[in-house]
């Protein structure tokens, strides 16, 4: 499958910050195998918290600080699953029976990451295996919310998501799950 290029939009309820612009591709390679996600911030980086590369490692509340997100629902079901991934290469995944509801820590392969930098870009390429995740593998479509959290040098924060639908940012929110990954 070709990738899908689409743009992250800031929630407008927050502080303007150095981020001119917040891109994700995303492509599902053979079906069952594999989903593989390139976000890419574009401004001023220097403006912004994005640590450096450290070892990977699971962790929790990776949304407190700057960390791309994913949110995976096999189309037509309520259970769906969020992964987090920071630039320092800690990573997160959850599952859902329903909007927060739930939730439970699966058994996974820490997914493959690389963070690459230039003087006003950062791109994080991530590949999920999906083979550990048969809802998803065995799903004729997936329907895909894909969101960001920035930190400022200030410490604040910034949400970026394909859509937004309440007046406080919430990720969890089906109606953000707007991109729809065909098998």
């Amino acid at each position: 499958m070709r990738a899908v290029n689409v743009e992250l939009i800031r929630h407008t309820a927050l502080p303007r910050d150095p981020i001119r612009r917040l891109a994700v591709a995303i492509a599902r390679a053979v079906p069952g195998d594999a989903l593989a996600l390139t976000f890419r911030i574009e401004g001023e980086l220097a403006h912004l918290c994005l640590p450096e590369v450290t070892v990977p490692r699971r962790a929790d509340a990776l949304w407190q600080q700057s960390c791309f997100e994913a949110f995976l629902r096999p189309a037509g079901g309520y259970a769906y699953f969020e992964f987090n991934f920071s630039p320092t290469g800690a990573w997160a995944a959850y599952r859902f029976g329903g909007r927060r509801l739930g939730r439970e820590l699966p058994e996974l392969t820490a997914p493959k990451m690389e963070v690459r930098r230039g003087p006003d870009w950062l791109a994080m390429d991530i590949r999920l295996a999906l083979d550990e995740l048969p809802e998803l593998a065995l799903a004729a479509s997936i329907s895909v919310g894909l969101a960001a959290v920035v930190e400022d040098e200030h410490g604040d924060l910034s949400y970026w998501a394909l859509a937004h639908g309440a007046a406080r940012p919430d990720f969890h929110d089906p109606a953000t799950f707007t991109l729809r990954v065909p098998a």
